[in-house]
């Protein structure tokens, strides 16, 4: 389950998130232990509310609060992934093959670090990214941190006709 508070958290929380019909993104714990701050992303298919976030802090609280780790305090943030969402798992580069995405590296390949592209796939543990240059091979197991790369066209030009 890992060491760091993070991936214990993870761990306990993606059984009990399942359990409730959500997928638990990421878990970000940081700060000292005094009064850390906890944060859970959430999703759920078809998107999350923020009603569904006020009810997933709840049992995310309850979770918390039987951990002797958090027993002097802590901050709890639930949130949804936003539109930026990190890309953690395997699967979840396997599922958003197609979009635009940034991903760092923990070593160089071709000379950098840092990549930006559309997934096209995923062979076996490498990602398969076409950057404006060429096409990456990232394996699975370089990948630093990575994310949805949100895309906003501002071409379109409201009119009066469009309730704006």
């Amino acid at each position: 389950m890992g060491n760091n508070p993070a991936s214990r958290l993870t761990g306990l929380l993606d059984r009990v998130a399942s359990e409730h019909g959500y997928e638990l993104v990421l878990v970000e714990v940081q700060g000292g232990h005094g009064s850390p701050l906890v944060c859970v992303y959430l999703d759920h298919e078809g998107g999350i509310t923020i009603d569904q976030i006020a009810e997933a802090s709840h049992w995310i609280k309850e979770l918390l609060d039987g951990l002797k780790e958090y027993e002097a305090g802590y901050l709890l943030e639930v949130s949804s992934p936003g539109i930026d969402r990190p890309l953690v798992k395997l699967a979840d580069f396997v599922r958003f093959a197609g979009s635009e995405a940034k991903i760092s590296t923990s070593h160089e390949i071709d000379e950098q670090k840092h990549f930006t592209g559309t997934i096209r796939a995923v062979e076996d543990d490498v990602i398969v990214l076409d950057t404006a240059d060429a096409e990456v091979r990232i394996p699975y197991g370089d990948v630093k941190k990575a994310r949805l790369q949100a895309r906003i066209d501002f071409g379109k030009k409201g009119t009066a006709d469009d309730g704006l």
